[in-house]
């Protein structure tokens, strides 16, 4: 066994997955998932900048990180750290980089678009032969915080492209107003975000066939939180979440629930992770549309995607 450390750091939370890699199979046996929102996107898209507040939530869980990987043995050349979307529109990036290679001893790789739809489609794909009734061609959909990747598929990518239709980034430029997100949206916002996200599928289908997709599988907290809901879990469930197959019609009654609550009626569902509030309505809102222009009736749901692909790598995979 290879023991690895991968880290994802993206627009809205940063990830840690340390695993033990079968250098035999390529399967991953996990040792630790960690999860923090820092919103290291915050203002990236108004600003150009990365915030210092949000630089230095981002450094306190790279802290955290760092001594997870210390404990569990990994030596400093089997851990890959990614950075994505954020980190790519930043004139400050060097700060960022700078700072990380300090805590962990190595540094940030920021990644293409292109780059981080690979290693996505990697981590969301090796189990998929496994499963019953599923066809390829599959095209992996990782709604992240400041853009969102389109990947197709069958044993290996095809096409892919990425877009800036994050969930961050689509509340910031739609529902923030004077530094206060519209709660709940009116419709004209709303229709304005939609208008957005399809011009942004029409970019991507310039790459992409998406209406060449068999199998949808959907990726990262936006699709995961929708999933959770539609499954009425009482707190968020990795295993029951993992290949979950969620309907159509089922995204679009909770989308349009999520785009209807306040903030408050959204924080009380009780899979909710409190950083996630106030963006899921533009998330869940980039799933539907892309459900509806795929013509998919349902979405696949994977807790494994780029985390996984990254640990991959660093394992030498």
């Amino acid at each position: 066994m290879t023991r690895a450390a991968g880290i994802d750091c993206g627009t809205n939370s940063i990830r840690l997955l340390i695993a033990d890699a079968d250098p035999a199979t390529g399967r991953l046996t996990d040792l630790e998932r960690r999860m923090e929102i820092v919103r290291l996107g915050q203002g990236v898209d108004r600003t150009g900048r990365l915030a210092p507040e949000a630089l230095e939530r981002t450094f306190a869980a790279c802290r955290e990180y760092a001594a997870a990987i210390a404990a569990h043995g990994v030596t400093p050349d089997r851990v890959r750290f990614v950075a994505t979307s954020a980190t790519r529109d930043a004139a400050n990036r060097d700060e960022f980089t700078r700072g990380v290679r300090e805590i962990l001893g190595v540094a940030p790789e920021v990644i293409t678009g292109d780059v981080e739809a690979a290693l996505s489609f990697d981590g969301a794909t090796r189990e998929l032969a496994a499963l019953p009734g599923l066809t390829g061609p599959y095209l992996v959909l990782d709604i992240g915080g400041g853009s969102t990747e389109f990947v197709l598929g069958d044993d290996a990518v095809r096409a892919a492209r990425s877009v800036d239709i994050g969930c961050v980034r689509l509340t910031e430029r739609h529902l923030l107003r004077d530094g206060v997100i519209a709660d709940p949206p009116g419709p004209e916002l709303v229709d304005a975000m939609a208008a957005d996200i399809d011009a942004a599928l029409d970019l991507a289908a310039e790459r992409v066939p998406l209406t060449e997709t068999h199998t949808l599988v959907g990726l990262a907290g936006s699709v995961t939180t929708v999933a959770a809901i539609a499954l009425d879990l009482p707190g968020y469930d990795s295993a029951a979440i993992h290949h979950a197959r969620i309907p159509l019609e089922r995204v679009r009654e909770i989308t349009e629930r999520l785009l209807a609550a306040t903030h408050e009626e959204r924080a009380a569902i009780p899979v909710m992770h409190p950083g996630r509030v106030d963006v899921i309505g533009a998330g869940a809102l980039v799933l539907l549309r892309v459900m509806e222009r795929t013509g998919a009736t349902e979405v696949l749901v994977s807790e494994h995607d780029i985390l996984d692909g990254i640990a991959h790598l660093a394992a030498g995979g």
